[in-house]
């Protein structure tokens, strides 16, 4: 997801209500609780990360805009899909930047198949910042990164964790194995 050409048109959830998202996404994308626990829930504990990648690197321009970067600044990036059973749920990219990876926050540099959201969720003095939505689109230079095949619109959110002025942005897309889902 690096490069210009890659961005996606992300807005608030109380602009994108009328956006392209079908119904039964809703109900995932604009929860405020921990997705993980929430997967681990809908799928009776049989849940797992696969990590794609965790590299460092140089974040896309508007990752860096959003995280208050310097252009060109490193990141550790962090890309993994959630599964459910044998399905993948989810696809999801973290940005942490260097300068988080001090104090209670350097061992996100090492979680290797441990999910994110439990790290984040499991320390009460994490905020969590305005949630923004998106959809992507078959068309745009990202959407194979998630796996999908379907030719279908994936609704994704993100959102800036923060602990002790230290940030990580968390962007989360609902493949459409989710909404299969009867739970």
């Amino acid at each position: 997801m690096s490069g210009y050409r890659t961005r996606l048109n992300w807005c608030s959830r109380k602009q994108c209500l009328k956006a392209r998202v079908p119904d039964e996404f809703k109900l995932w994308l604009y929860d405020n609780s921990s997705l993980t626990a929430k997967i681990i829930d809908a799928c009776d504990k049989k849940f797992r990360v696969e990590v794609l990648s965790e590299t460092r690197t140089t974040p896309t321009p508007d990752e860096i805009q959003l995280l208050g970067l310097r252009y060109r600044s490193h990141a550790i990036i962090r890309q993994v899909l959630l599964y459910c059973g044998d399905k993948p749920w989810v696809y999801a990219r973290s940005v942490i930047p260097m300068t988080t990876l001090i104090g209670p926050l350097r061992r996100l540099s090492k979680l290797g198949n441990k999910p994110l959201g439990a790290v984040l969720f499991s320390n009460k003095c994490i905020t969590r910042g305005a949630m923004e939505v998106t959809t992507l689109s078959p068309d745009h230079p990202c959407y194979s990164w998630t796996g999908n095949t379907n030719n279908e619109l994936i609704p994704g959110r993100r959102s800036v964790f923060s602990l002790y002025k230290r940030n990580v942005l968390v962007s989360e897309f609902f493949l459409p194995e989710i909404i299969k889902n009867k739970k």
